[in-house]
């Protein structure tokens, strides 16, 4: 069923009892559909995208009905003559499903976790980082919480927001990565550092409820901002976090990622060869070394593998497909038209300054 105020509210109020993959929020991000278990505790968030239903990570319910679940949702997609795909699904799914012979799985990188209590000791041993941190403190950058009432839809978090995306090789994607979500921040946190009276970046975070946990959902951050702004930002929401008792935080999923080891698993040979291209000559698109070592520096206690999971023998080229589908709103290719546009505008850009420069 497609959203609607009504279903909004019944799928957050299911996600704030039973959430616990750390995409679980991602249910309230605009373009959501819901379907509802006839249990009346269950809620699946999911994006149609040609003939499949991409999942927003895994079905929200209680782990003891878990499978029973992921059954139901699959039979009635099958009504509908579509396949499914759980993109995001960590390790409950993976469980339920690892031994199917009806299920292909991928991984799709990793993310990395902390325990926000163990968190200041980990800053202690990381020079380097305390050195940004002062960095950023010496050139007046100074973070604070700002309430749900004040975030919401504020020009200046939109303007910090909208200088971000002028960085990206590509246009803005949706989803489990929805930009969109300065409407929608009931339940959410969001820590803003402040440079010289303008926003300079800002942090939303996002309940995962049964862990005690928070995922970081985005960090926004203008491209005039002082050198160690963000990590600053990140320093001080965490350690808040861990004053707070809460105990789990990550930063999400880094895409590509290979830190999460898993032992005898290795995705098919087509995939493998598309995400190697995909990281040696996409990064002007998306930059995944970029992240993944931002992510690294942090020094988190663990990283936990990813998955794409596909009611599916095999993990078909058509399901990767479905997913870019997903992110992009049905319109792949004018994304990427879009992403090339900007390429060669930003190189005409770099090469008349080059020439004015001589």
């Amino acid at each position: 069923m497609t959203e609607n105020g009504k279903d909004y509210e019944r799928a957050r109020q299911l996600v704030l009892k039973h959430g616990w993959n750390t995409t679980c929020f991602q249910l309230v991000n605009p373009g959501i559909e819901y379907w509802f278990g006839s249990d009346g505790g269950s809620v699946v968030g999911y994006a149609t995208a040609g003939r499949s239903r991409v999942v927003a990570g895994a079905p929200v319910c209680s782990e003891a009905v878990l499978p029973e679940i992921v059954d139901a949702f699959e039979c009635d997609a099958r009504a509908a003559g579509l396949s499914v795909c759980y993109f995001g699904a960590e390790a409950r799914l993976e469980r339920v499903l690892r031994d199917s012979k009806d299920h292909a799985r991928v991984l799709l990188g990793a993310q990395p976790v902390w325990h926000p209590a163990n968190w200041p000791g980990i800053m202690a041993d990381r020079p380097s980082l305390r050195a940004q941190f002062n960095r950023a403190r010496n050139k007046g950058v100074k973070v604070t919480e700002w309430s749900v009432v004040q975030a919401t839809n504020s020009p200046l978090l939109q303007e910090c927001l909208d200088a971000w995306f002028g960085l990206k090789g590509l246009p803005p994607l949706h989803f489990v990565i929805e930009p969109d979500t300065l409407g929608r921040l009931e339940n959410r946190r969001v820590f803003v550092a402040e440079h010289d009276s303008t926003v300079a970046a800002f942090l939303v975070l996002s309940p995962i409820p049964t862990r005690k946990g928070w995922l970081t959902e985005q960090f926004p951050h203008h491209p005039d901002a002082p050198n160690g702004t963000v990590e600053l930002m990140m320093d001080h929401a965490v350690r808040q976090l861990g004053d707070e008792g809460f105990e789990y935080v990550t930063l999400g999923l880094s895409p590509l990622s290979k830190r999460a080891k898993i032992e005898s698993f290795d995705n098919p040979a087509w995939l493998r060869l598309l995400l190697a291209w995909m990281r040696k000559h996409g990064q002007r698109f998306y930059n995944f070394d970029g992240l993944d070592a931002f992510k690294s520096k942090m020094t988190p206690e663990y990283w936990e593998p990813v998955f794409a999971i596909s009611n599916e023998p095999v993990f078909s080229k058509s399901t990767l497909y479905s997913i870019a589908l997903a992110f992009t709103e049905n319109h792949p290719f004018r994304v990427i038209a879009g992403g090339l546009r900007k390429a060669v505008t930003t190189e005409v850009g770099n090469i008349s300054r080059k020439i004015g420069g001589h």
